[in-house]
């Protein structure tokens, strides 16, 4: 075969060797002999088969000389795969889990709490629309020899509870025998801090009754009980919405049978044989039934009866797993378009490379459909196994999801594989490189391989006017402009810019997510202890002193003397706070927009209830006890309220004292200290030494512990996230980037080659691609660094203002110090590798090929 002219096809051509050119394309041309008349051999393929062959000819040619770019492509679809299928799956799982769990475990409507003794439950079975009530003594004692601060008290006084109503999903064993006085169940969390597990045996310590009824008296229990000990065996491991579920700080719990509370009623009752006895009822007609049986107990109660709405609480656990869910599923979308632009480029850099070496073969026949399903092969083959094997690995790690507040909920924690995610996220993968890589190599093959059009960069020039040394002036070239090879320069410098700008922005966000899972003050909490006083118009002990003993701690900075109660604002209720500072410093209470009131006929309303009423600063709105009496008042300004057991941060309003009394009078629902205390200093212990003043153990509480804010226990499960997917986007940053320097050296190795023909030396070699990668990490720090920034701050402005909180600018002190040595020594470690090969490159061989 005789060579053909010296062309643009012959000059990209790297099948390896012109008989190996020679014996694709008579591959190919054998499709006329196949298809000619005749009688045909057994096993020899038709006109299809002998269209293909020279494309599973190149495809194994291809793969000998690429794989190690093959297994790269795959290994970052892998990545991206598997960390979008995980991330997206678990947020399936965990958006689901709570529904999951009330759908098998029968759960109560409502938990109504009676305050005089011997109520008639008998009757309130009976009550229009009861499916199951069961009763609980709420009172009970007793402690689990070994394992202190287990919640083992609440035991059952029937057989209905834990059957037929708050029937609990059993993990592991079974649920215990109510006849038998030794069994038990508990929560996985009691497990996982005692060390124990099911068929071991725990000692159950009851108090005497006489030490039962001195607990009722004085409401302190004694340091340990001297009453009956019972071995208990560990049956099973059990889970459920309303009693079994592990909550964070929570030592895990341990529930005894009706045997076991039958046996020891005295012990558990005391000798009064009166206890706090509570209900789990089940209504059949759900939360539309709660109002007739509400009317109905209060009437039977001859008063009203207080109880916990346990769909409310459902629904409110349900919008903190839904959040979280949210956040993973963006976690999940934010991966994939990355994982879209960074693959993406890749799989188009591979294609139009192999385009190119392609060209010498359309010079001998090869169709361009032929051309296009070659050169389109490989990546899609990569693409495939990668993503195959991303959703092994989605599958592996299951058993780590959910996460957060759903954890607590999932009733069948373990393996689960989510085919639907698992399919989609493979079958839109696959088909999108396949689409991208058809259509590249395509328009490539149709309009052929020229020499491309040289595209100088204004740094080259300007590095040349300057003087730089040649390897210098090369690598900032090799690095800005695509030469004649046509060599792709922005999938390095993209990689290296979404890399940083990825990691940043994460990293920034995080930092803003991790201040408001720990700092109360972003919810306008600026008062870490407080204290109730009094309830329902009457004080316990003297407030003053309890007071004053506040104001005159070394460590105290305001005390607010708060009056607490309930007002119609604009036709709705609202809990208002009143300002009364106790000290010569007020209280701070941080306004988010206006001013706090000043005057009796003046208020400051929590967002929330600004945006339920549709009321704006400035407005005159009426507030009073009910509709005949009211009290006009102008709204002067916007700001949080404390977190009550009644209300939270974002819903109520502040008056001042005069107008609060105006409004109340003397009366109160509660009456509340608000402490706030100098910066740095432990709540805890000015907690600890405030009741030891006051010669109480329980006069002050530090205020998260006691009434922890929900929007920061979501903050707290997600806050997690953002440093994964920093850590997932930089991985995938340097598998492109270290992937581009790879196929850029070797598209420009002609290049190379005539420069080492004309005297450069090896050491000069390395030091172009070194420089090309100095210029990589030069672009993706002055274009990564402050967008970064600033999107994480972006990002971050739009959930504290839909949480809502109050927004401080996130700062990711650690990220930002090390940022630039961190991607100077990745690129440079990158590049290592090509700059050796280039070092080393065959220069007659390169040359010989051209």
């Amino acid at each position: 075969m005789s060579r053909p002219a010296r062309s643009a096809s012959c000059r990209c051509a790297t099948a390896g060797s012109w008989p190996e050119a020679a014996m694709i394309t008579k591959q190919g041309s054998d499709r006329t002999a196949d298809s000619a008349p005749g009688p045909r051999p057994p096993g020899i393929g038709g006109p299809v088969a002998g269209l293909w062959r020279p494309v599973w000819a190149w495809l194994r040619l291809d793969l000998r000389r690429r794989w190690p770019s093959l297994i790269a492509l795959a290994l970052l679809v892998a990545l991206a795969t598997g960390t979008v299928m995980t991330a997206a799956a678990g947020a399936r799982r965990g958006d689901s889990a709570l529904d999951r769990m009330l759908a098998v475990t029968l759960p109560p409507t409502l938990v109504p709490v009676p305050t005089e003794p011997n109520f008639d439950w008998e009757a309130a079975r009976r009550l229009p629309g009861v499916a199951a009530l069961g009763t609980f003594l709420a009172s009970g004692s007793l402690s689990i020899e070994g394992h202190p601060g287990v919640d083992a008290g609440s035991v059952p006084l029937d057989t209905e509870i834990f059957q037929t109503v708050e029937r609990p999903v059993v993990l592991a064993g079974r649920l215990a025998d109510p006849t038998r006085v030794d069994e038990a169940v508990v929560s996985p969390r009691f497990l996982e801090k005692s060390g124990l597990s099911v068929g071991d045996t725990v000692t159950a310590i009851l108090p005497t009754p006489a030490e039962t009824a001195a607990m009722a008296d004085n409401g302190s229990a004694p340091v340990s009980f001297s009453g009956p000990r019972q071995q208990l065996k560990i049956v099973g491991v059990v889970r459920s919405f309303w009693w079994f579920r592990d909550e964070p700080n929570y030592q895990g719990g341990l529930e005894t049978t009706y045997a076991f509370t039958q046996t020891y009623r005295e012990n558990l009752f005391g000798t009064g044989g009166q206890g706090l006895v509570v209900a789990l009822v089940r209504l059949r007609d759900g939360a539309a039934g709660v109002p007739a049986f509400q009317a109905a107990l209060d009437q039977q109660a001859t008063h009203p009866v207080d109880a916990f709405d346990v769909v409310k609480g459902a629904a409110d656990y349900r919008a903190t797993t839904t959040f979280e869910a949210g956040a993973l599923a963006a976690f999940a979308l934010a991966a994939y378009l990355a994982a879209v632009v960074l693959v993406g480029q890749a799989v188009i850099r591979f294609v139009i490379g192999a385009t190119a070496d392609l060209g010498v073969l359309r010079t001998l026949g090869l169709t361009i459909r032929q051309a296009t399903v070659a050169a389109a092969a490989g990546p899609v083959l990569a693409t495939t196994a990668g993503a195959l094997a991303g959703a092994v690995a989605a599958a592996a790690v299951s058993p780590l999801f959910p996460i957060g507040s759903a954890a607590a909920v999932e009733p069948r924690p373990g393996f689960d594989v989510d085919l639907g995610v698992l399919a989609a996220v493979v079958g839109v993968t696959v088909l999108l490189v396949a689409v991208a890589a058809t259509t590249t190599a395509f328009a490539a093959s149709a309009r052929g391989v020229r020499p491309a059009r040289p595209r100088g960069s204004a740094a080259a020039r300007l590095a040349y006017r300057v003087g730089l040394p040649a390897p210098a002036l090369t690598g900032i070239r090799f690095a800005l402009e695509p030469g004649r090879a046509g060599a792709a320069v922005r999938p390095a410098l993209v990689g290296a810019v979404v890399g940083v700008l990825g990691v940043l922005g994460s990293l920034t966000f995080q930092s803003g997510v991790a201040d408001a899972a720990v700092n109360p003050a972003r919810f306008g909490q600026n008062f870490a202890v407080g204290s109730t006083v009094g309830w329902l118009d009457n004080d316990f002990a003297p407030a003053d002193d309890i007071e004053r003993r506040a104001a005159t701690d070394r460590d105290v900075l305001a005390v607010n003397d708060t009056l607490v109660d309930v007002a119609e604002v604009a036709g709705r209720p609202v809990t208002l706070f009143s300002l009364d500072p106790a000290t010569a410093r007020p209280l701070p209470v941080p306004v988010l927009s206006g001013r706090l009131p000043a005057t009796s006929g003046e208020i400051v309303l929590a967002p929330g209830v600004a945006s339920r009423t549709g009321v704006k600063v400035g407005d005159v709105i009426t507030v009073g006890r009910g509709p005949a009496d009211g009290t006009r008042m102008r709204v002067t300004g916007l700001a949080f309220v404390p977190q009550d057991s009644h209300t939270d941060y974002n819903q109520g309003g502040w008056v001042t004292a005069g107008g609060y009394r105006a409004l109340f009078s003397k009366g109160f629902k509660y009456h509340e200290l608000h402490v706030e205390l100098r910066p740095g200093v432990s709540a805890p212990a000015v907690r600890d030494r405030l009741n030891k003043a006051a010669g109480t153990g329980d006069a002050f509480y530090v205020l998260t512990d006691e009434l922890p804010i929900d929007a920061m226990n979501r903050f707290r499960g997600i806050a997690v996230l953002p440093r994964l997917l920093g850590a997932f986007l930089g991985v995938l940053a340097v598998g492109a980037v270290g992937h581009a320097l790879f196929v850029g050296v070797r598209r420009r190795r002609h290049e190379v080659a005539v420069l080492r023909a004309l005297g450069t030396t090896g050491w000069q070699t390395r030091a172009i691609v070194l420089t090309q990668a100095a210029v990589i990490v030069i672009v993706g720090l002055a274009v990564g660094v402050p967008v970064g920034v600033l999107l994480g701050r972006a990002l971050w402005r739009a959930i504290a203002t839909s949480t809502p909180l109050i927004y401080a600018p996130p700062v990711a002190t650690l990220a930002l110090a090390l940022v630039v040595p961190a991607v100077i020594v990745t690129v440079s470690v990158l590049a290592s590798v090509p700059a050796r090969r280039a070092a080393r490159l065959r220069v007659p061989d390169v040359l010989r090929a051209e």
